[in-house]
This record gives structure tokens, C-alpha cells and sequence, in this order.
């Protein structure tokens, strides 16, 4: 039996440690001469690529003389550069660097490679090179899920400053750093958290809005899930759009606003009238917070509250000296229909017609309809409770 062959790679081994650094600069001046972008890279950044480079073919060296296990490439080489290099490079550049980085090697190794081992170190180039791709593949997944999971943050923290009312330095720059710098138009959504894993919902929420090219805001709030999109032209439309995934219940859209530090009132809006739905079972889905304005009222609301006297109340004392807001009195107390109310004016009939009509024009109200009727119904009621108190009142 004839003796074991000495190692067939030590020779090729020592002579490509000794070309090691000539091989490195081969591969960055292949790398300017063949990317545009890689020469427009700062001087640091190409630093950092060549000394990436540098140890890639450093490890190669080392692991072409062991036993060839599966190499640690993503500590031996990644790890030389910081992962803000991610940043600056795409995962397809950083590809395209590793092809240029093997066609010179490829190139170069079988004249280094000892005599008859030449097909041997390309064998060995395009195994190693399969791992390096690998490992690139998951530097950048690494970093899309660290990125990903600050952005959550960011996102969560600049959501609940809105909220507050927070409208400060610091939520300029996370919304900057969001790419909300430059958003208006900005419509708040709010729906129930459905029940399960909140990850997927997030996912599936912002997927929607990036087909409608539509920036996305999003936090969750215990059972609701606050969603403020930008450059909005329908906010009922985006609510339709974001509702397959959403919970079951209320799905209330907050006034209009023109930017993000506005948003603060559309938000506690919507809020207020996702805990108010409740009190109008026959509520549309989605349905604006300006139309749950009474049960927003009967809930605490004090904007709400306000909002009643402002669009009801007032509009109604200074139409026709008053008689709308007596007309609107008498129809809602009475129950009389017209001919009652009329005669408890002392009116003709058509006159009470006339004054209906006016109502709605003043107010946007129809006395006919329920869910309106009940609206200045509770308008007039709080108005009889004169201004409400600063502080809950106590027993």
C-alpha cells in the first residue's frame, strides 16, 4: 500500500499567503474600475469594503490549509467592517462586490496555485465563494430585522407622541427618520386589535399601504389600533383600504389634518369615538368621528362636547332671532310630529316645514332622521347643563 499523499494544498497555500495583499488591491482596483457607485462611495466606506475584501481572501488563505469545514465567514469577514456599512451599500452591491473579488481570484489562482493543483484552488475558490454569498445573504437579513425592529420602536414612539400631543423636536426628528420629514395631508384610522399574534397585522398593514404608495404610521394601544397614513386625498377610502385587517367593531376616521404635528386632535378624535361607538349600534363601518360626536359627549369628551354647542347650538340661536332653536326644542321634547309642534307654536303647520328646513341648513341636521335627531337632542341637553366642569364631578 503506498504512502498517504502529503497535503496536496500546502504549496498552493504558501504561495497565495505570499500574493495575499497583491491580491486584495487586484480586487479594489477591479472594483473602481467596474462600479460607478462604489467609486462615488466616501473614502471611508471604500476603506471599509477594501479591508472587507482584504479578509475575505485572508480567510480563504486559511481555510484552503485546514480541513475545509465549513468556514466562520460571517465573523472572519463581515465582522471586520461595521454594520452601518448596510447602510451605505445594498445587499446587491455587496454581491457584486463578492463577484468581482472571486473573478480575480479565479483568475489569478492557478498561476499561484503549485504545479498540478490549479483545478484543485478553483474548486476550492467556488466552494468558499458559495459560503461568502451565504454569509452576506444573512449580514443583511440581520440587519433588515434590527432595522426593522427600530423602526417598530420609532414608529411606536412617534404614534403615542401624536397621541399626547407631544408635537416637539424630538418627534420631528424620529418622524424624519421614518421618512415622515415631508408628509401632509395626514388622516388617523382607528380599529380593534384582532385577536392572535399583533406581528402579522402590523406586516399586512403596511404592505396594504405601500401598494396604495400611501406613508404608514402604526401603533397598538391595548384593544385599538391606531393607523395615521399621509398624503391622504379620501380618508374613508384609506379606512376601507386598511379594514380587512382590523378587528371586529368600530372603525372610526378622525378629522382631516394638513400635517403630522396636527394630527393630535384628529387622533384623540378617533380614539374617543372608537369607545364611544358603541352608543350608535346602527354606526356605519368605517364612520368619521365628526358623526359620533354626541356619544363622544356622553363619554367625557370635552372637544366633543364643545364641537355640539359650536355646530348645533349656536347656529341655531342666531338663525331667525331664535325660532329654530324653539322650533328644534319643541319637535325633539314633544314627539308631536309637524301639526302638534305647530300648535304648540301657535304656527301654521308649513311654518314648522320651513323651520325643519332651516335647521338642516343651519346645522347640517335632519330632525327626521334618528341618529341626528338624537345628536341635537343631546346638543340641547348638554347646552341646558351650561359649560362643562374642568375636573369629573365628585358624589
Amino acid at each position: 500500500m503506498p504512502p498517504p499523499a502529503a497535503d496536496p494544498t500546502a504549496a498552493t497555500r504558501e504561495r497565495v499567503t505570499r500574493a495575499a495583499g497583491d491580491l486584495g488591491a487586484a480586487a479594489v482596483r477591479q472594483m473602481e474600475a467596474d462600479h460607478g457607485w462604489f467609486r462615488a462611495l466616501s473614502a471611508e466606506d471604500r476603506s471599509w469594503v477594501g479591508l472587507v475584501a482584504q479578509a475575505g481572501i485572508t480567510s480563504f488563505v486559511q481555510w484552503l490549509g485546514g480541513e475545509q469545514e465549513r468556514p466562520a465567514v460571517t465573523a472572519d469577514v463581515f465582522g471586520t467592517a461595521p454594520r452601518e456599512l448596510t447602510r451605505s451599500i445594498s445587499l446587491a452591491q455587496t454581491l457584486d462586490l463578492i463577484r468581482t473579488v472571486i473573478t480575480v481570484v479565479e483568475r489569478d489562482i492557478s498561476g499561484l496555485a503549485a504545479p498540478g493543483e490549479g483545478a484543485h484552488a478553483r474548486d476550492a475558490v467556488l466552494r468558499y465563494s458559495r459560503e461568502v454569498a451565504f454569509a452576506a445573504a444573512e449580514v443583511y437579513a440581520e440587519a433588515a430585522e434590527a432595522r426593522g425592529a427600530w423602526d417598530a420602536r420609532l414608529e411606536s414612539l412617534v404614534v403615542d407622541a401624536v397621541i399626547r400631543g407631544e408635537a416637539d423636536d424630538a418627534m420631528h426628528s424620529r418622524a424624519a427618520a421614518l421618512g415622515w420629514g415631508a408628509v401632509s395631508a395626514v388622516a388617523v384610522v382607528v380599529g380593534s386589535t384582532p385577536a392572535g399574534p399583533t406581528g402579522p397585522v402590523l406586516d399586512a398593514l403596511h404592505r396594504t399601504a405601500r401598494r396604495q404608495r400611501t406613508p404608514l404610521l402604526v401603533a397598538i394601544h391595548g384593544p385599538r389600533i391606531v393607523c395615521l397614513g399621509g398624503d391622504v386625498e379620501d380618508a374613508m377610502a384609506l379606512a376601507g383600504t386598511l379594514e380587512p385587517h382590523l378587528g371586529e367593531g368600530p372603525l372610526v376616521v378622525g378629522p382631516p389634518v394638513p400635517h403630522l404635528f396636527a394630527a393630535g386632535r384628529a387622533a384623540r378624535a378617533a380614539i374617543s369615538g372608537h369607545t364611544a361607538a358603541a352608543a350608535w349600534p346602527g354606526a356605519p363601518r368605517p364612520v368619521r368621528a365628526d358623526d359620533l360626536v354626541a356619544e363622544r359627549a356622553l363619554v367625557g369628551d370635552l372637544p366633543a362636547r364643545n364641537a355640539l354647542e359650536a355646530r348645533i347650538v349656536r347656529p341655531l340661536q342666531e338663525a331667525s332671532g331664535g325660532s329654530l332653536l324653539e322650533t328644534a326644542a319643541a319637535w325633539l321634547d314633544g314627539g308631536l310630529g309637524v301639526e302638534g309642534t305647530a300648535r304648540a307654536l301657535i304656527v301654521h303647520p308649513n311654518t314648522i316645514r320651513y323651520r325643519l328646513a332651516g335647521i338642516a341648513r343651519s346645522t347640517g341636521y335632519d330632525l327626521t332622521d334618528p341618529h341626528d335627531a338624537q345628536t341635537v337632542r343631546l346638543a340641547l341637553a348638554f347646552h341646558r347643563l351650561g359649560p362643562a366642569p374642568r375636573a369629573p364631578l365628585r358624589g
